[in-house]
């Protein structure tokens, strides 16, 4: 979604793979555990010249972990949020994805 809105990716030297990756949601700072299994990432610099603002981050790595669109009805995360198997921290995504396509605003749940 992000490439499609402009944004670079690149590839991880090491995958982020596993049930214990910390990010952090930066509307409020608060630190989930979540399951990942992915081997590229955001450029966090070239999210600038698009219409996404950062959401969460990769607290080991201060990775790009998740974006917001500005204007339009889009949330993505590099994580699973479904958390199966894995922690449940992050059901909440689906939350706020429910929250914007019934007419919220991102970041109000």
């Amino acid at each position: 979604m992000a490439t499609a809105g402009g944004a670079q990716t690149y590839k991880l030297k090491y995958g982020h793979r596993g049930q214990n990756k910390p990010c952090v949601n930066l509307d409020n700072n608060q630190v989930y555990v979540t399951s990942q299994n992915h081997g590229y990432c955001i450029n966090p610099d070239s999210l600038g010249d698009t219409e996404f603002d950062l959401w969460f981050s990769n607290v080991d790595d201060k990775t790009v972990e998740g974006v917001k669109h500005k204007n339009k009805k889009c949330i993505a995360v590099q994580f699973h949020p479904e958390a199966s198997p894995g922690p449940y921290d992050c059901k909440f995504v689906f939350d706020e994805l429910k929250n914007i396509m019934e007419g919220g605003k991102a970041g109000k749940t």
